[in-house]
């Protein structure tokens, strides 16, 4: 663990975090890979054999051989240097959902092939960049817990053009997503209310298209469909049609309706609620300890009472 930290604090120093990272020597690492030793093994038999039987035709293949590979080093450096990386950030997801990532790579001058981008225990997404293009990617991050969500450092490599060395960098493109709570399926709390029995059953209406409940004077832009010509031809003026249909009560959801001790669990029920009154289209607030949103409807007020959720017991900023 200590080992780990010097590095990631070394790492810090070394490669920043940025929103948009070019490359360059000091942020890129080169080191043979597995086919590349066994290459250099090879390399020093060959060497062993010419030293021990004088043979010029075995010097001439092993160091041009060897040259070979030097070309090689050079070239897989050359594929990452000057490759320009920009997060394009993502949108929030629910606990237990991989996050998109948008990323944008952009190459001056000439062509990358065959880079792989990667986290620890993420399937790598393989991409070309065209010379002087861009090409955007989007990568998924696995998510687990609620709240802010800043993603490990985002490992690029590659292994081009033959395989003999690997150079890699490790980059912070400061994405940061919200995570809301992993809605949970429980059934809605009983709605209360403080009214008479009667005046409960009653619903109070709202202007609809079910019943109709009388006329008003004409205002602009009533449809026309709605006009009442009997009146107008009996010379009582322009008049609309009034149609009422009941308006659905407000549900109010708060912490202390949830069962359970476990607080991720009582969240999880509250956003749950939250989709279910959403999906109906019936308006619905949300109590939490400090902190009360009136009732309403819409993405943007679905939106709030998830960040209130997925925030709720954390530092706004972590």
């Amino acid at each position: 663990m200590r080992a780990r930290a010097l590095h990631q604090r070394w790492l810090k120093r070394r490669i920043p975090a940025a929103q948009q990272i070019s490359l360059d020597h000091r942020r890129i690492f080169i080191l043979p890979s597995r086919a590349g030793l066994g290459f250099l093994l090879l390399l020093a038999i060959l060497l062993v054999g010419a030293i021990n039987y004088q043979n010029s035709l075995v010097y001439g293949l092993t160091f041009l051989l060897l040259s070979l590979f030097w070309v090689v080093l050079h070239h897989s450096y050359r594929n990452l240097a000057g490759i320009s990386l920009r997060a394009t950030g993502g949108r929030p997801v629910f606990a237990g959902e991989q996050v998109p990532l948008g990323l944008l790579l952009q190459s001056p001058r000439r062509e990358r092939q065959a880079l792989k981008l990667s986290w620890p225990q993420v399937v790598p997404q393989q991409l070309d960049v065209p010379a002087d293009g861009e090409t955007a990617a989007t990568l998924y991050y696995p998510t687990a817990r609620r709240g802010w969500l800043q993603p490990e450092r985002l490992r690029i490599e590659t292994r081009f053009p033959l395989g003999c060395f690997v150079a890699w960098s490790l980059l912070d493109l400061n994405w940061r997503v919200l995570v809301y709570p992993r809605p949970i399926k429980a059934p809605l709390p009983v709605h209360r209310s403080g009214k008479g029995q009667d005046e409960a059953q009653q619903a109070p209406l709202a202007e609809g298209v079910d019943d109709f409940q009388g006329l008003r004077a004409y205002r602009p832009g009533d449809s026309r469909r709605r006009l009442d010509w009997r009146a107008y031809s009996r010379g009582q003026g322009l008049h609309s049609k009034i149609f009422a249909e009941p308006q659905q009560q407000s549900q109010w959801l708060d912490l202390e309706q949830t069962a359970g001790s476990d607080l991720e669990q009582r969240l999880g029920m509250l956003t749950g609620w939250i989709l279910t009154l959403e999906a109906a289209g019936r308006p619905y607030g949300l109590a939490l300890p400090g902190l009360r949103l009136a009732p309403a409807l819409g993405e943007s007020h679905r939106d709030v009472c998830l960040r209130a959720l997925a925030l709720y017991g954390l530092e706004e900023d972590a």
